[in-house]
């Protein structure tokens, strides 16, 4: 019924829409890829909290959904720095919604936007996740990028307030970055 992708650290078979994801480690600069704002480099976080999506990632993420980008509503939960919904901005999504509760990550999703100049096509909440999804968005959103902190149960959280909340419809596409896929898939076939 959902369209979901599932981006895992475990090497899984690309054709199936999944990939590698290698972690980044410290100094590693992002940048836009691709779109309007191509070739822009971004701030980022530091420390251990956020994990930055390699270009390379970024770029297989980007070419797997490329052709339901153009005029999509873009919802990124766990937005770190905003690479990613800036990156679905660049390319040509009509409105991204990021959220992040840090206000650490705030601060450079705002640095971000103010850089790429795409304040126009962009929302911005700090928030939880839970408030979030239950209290700010009302229309449907065509893609949901959700990378939330590893070893939690946010993700399944996320998708269950989704649906409830009926945020998606038969054409929208869930992308679940993971590192334990076989929990995720467990937990959402319940």
């Amino acid at each position: 019924l959902l369209n979901i992708c599932y981006i895992s650290i475990n090497t899984i078979d690309f054709a199936e829409k999944k990939n590698k994801i290698v972690i980044s480690k410290k100094g590693f600069k992002m940048r836009i890829i691709a779109g309007q704002k191509r070739g822009t480099k971004l701030y980022t976080l530091e420390g251990k909290t956020t994990r930055p999506t390699l270009d390379r990632v970024k770029e297989s993420l980007f070419n797997i959904i490329q052709n339901e980008i153009i005029n999509s509503n873009f919802l990124d939960v766990f937005s770190g720095s905003g690479a990613i919904g800036l990156e679905a901005a660049s390319r040509g999504a009509k409105k991204v919604i990021l959220c992040d509760k840090s206000k650490e990550a705030i601060n450079i999703i705002n640095k971000n936007i103010e850089k790429t100049h795409l304040k126009e096509k962009v929302e911005l909440y700090n928030l939880d996740y839970e408030t979030l999804l239950k209290t700010k968005i009302k229309e449907k959103m065509d893609i949901i990028y959700i990378d939330p902190p590893y070893d939690s149960d946010f993700a399944i959280k996320s998708v269950e307030h989704i649906i409830n909340q009926k945020l998606i419809d038969e054409n929208s596409t869930i992308i679940i970055e993971t590192d334990n896929e076989g929990k995720i898939l467990e937990e959402l076939r319940k």
